[in-house]
């Protein structure tokens, strides 16, 4: 404990240069080697600024700035761990010690001041600072622990929701990639758009939850090679509901922009989608990015029901769609990555 105490940031602030130079040699003397000091009250700040110390010897009367006005400083450059300080002062009114008291002083001595009391005041204080850094210690590997087994129940829970999304898919893409496909261009697609990388890469793995509901969806509506009427779209249509209830009540940023993307990927620019026939600015972001990919990936690849369309068929349908079906913006992004990709592929 010894050699923790001696390691303590002491800041001495005194106008007076024999004061500092007394306090700076009774406190080496006992083995504080630490040891900064201010003639002034801007001083101090600037070099608490620098660096926090841990404990404070200051005038209360200084000739630039009063030592209450110091005190505040030094709260507001740390209000979690702030100095704590020892006012000395020639001052003995009462008033002058509850007002130094208020301002966040831990003690207070009067002038003139015993060598071997400052010496017992400052290791009191010594130890109260060690006290409040080991619980701030402590504090941060219980949060960082709490932290951690959140962020592990929270990839349990996505895995599980993943699998599920898979087991979905599986029954209409026996290749199971279509969910990975839109991920990827989901990704692309939010970057393309100016989102930054923490907001493009949660899309990117909210994007394959799309949909999940559709594992609540029997398979004689969901894989019937024909059109279905109308009884049938009102039940294939709950696949976005029950996605987002599975994806609901979570504090994870990422499961809850999984479950806008389950929610509003069938929503359209002009409000005639489903299933809240919301449209524009209202459908989230990520509900419009995964809504245009999972379009393109639907309609360019084959399903046990529908053969798929040529590509500059499908782009050409969403193209027509612009500021329709889909957002404008998103559509030109996606079309100049289609655009850069097809100039690509056929140099």
């Amino acid at each position: 404990m010894t050699r923790e105490l001696d390691a303590l940031r002491i800041l001495i602030v005194d106008d007076e240069p024999t004061n500092l130079r007394l306090l700076e040699q009774v406190l080496r003397r006992n083995g504080y080697t630490r040891i900064q000091t201010a003639t002034s009250g801007r001083g101090a700040l600037k070099l608490a600024g620098l660096n926090i110390p841990d404990i404070v010897l200051l005038d209360l009367h200084l000739r630039d700035m009063n030592g209450i006005e110091v005190l505040y400083g030094l709260h507001d450059l740390s209000p979690m761990l702030f100095p704590l300080a020892i006012v000395l002062t020639g001052d003995t009114s009462s008033r002058a010690k509850a007002e130094v008291l208020a301002a966040g002083a831990k003690d207070f001595l009067t002038k003139p001041f015993d060598n071997t009391e400052i010496v017992l005041r400052v290791r009191n204080l010594a130890a109260l600072r060690l006290m409040h850094k080991r619980l701030l210690r402590s504090n941060e590997v219980l949060e960082a622990k709490v932290r951690e087994r959140t962020a592990e129940a929270e990839e349990a829970r996505l895995e599980v929701l993943e699998r599920l999304a898979m087991a979905a898919e599986y029954r209409d893409d026996a290749t199971g990639q279509h969910i990975r496909r839109v991920g990827t261009l989901a990704g692309w697609l939010a970057r393309a758009l100016g989102l930054n990388s923490e907001e493009s890469e949660r899309i990117a793995r909210a994007a394959p939850l799309h949909d999940v509901g559709k594992i609540a969806i029997p398979d004689q509506i969901l894989l019937k090679p024909g059109r279905l009427n109308a009884a049938e779209v009102d039940i294939m249509r709950t696949h976005t509901t029950i996605g987002a209830k599975l994806l609901s009540k979570s504090r994870s940023p990422l499961l809850n922009t999984a479950r806008e993307v389950a929610l509003y990927h069938h929503e359209r620019w002009d409000g005639a989608g489903y299933p809240h026939g919301i449209g524009g600015d209202e459908i989230p972001i990520a509900g419009r990015i995964v809504g245009l990919v999972d379009f393109f990936d639907a309609l360019s690849h084959d399903r046990p029901y529908r053969r798929r369309n040529g590509l500059h068929d499908v782009l050409d349908i969403i193209r027509a769609e612009r500021g329709k079906h889909f957002d404008a913006r998103v559509t030109d992004a996606f079309l100049d990555w289609a655009a850069t990709l097809y100039y690509e592929l056929s140099a």
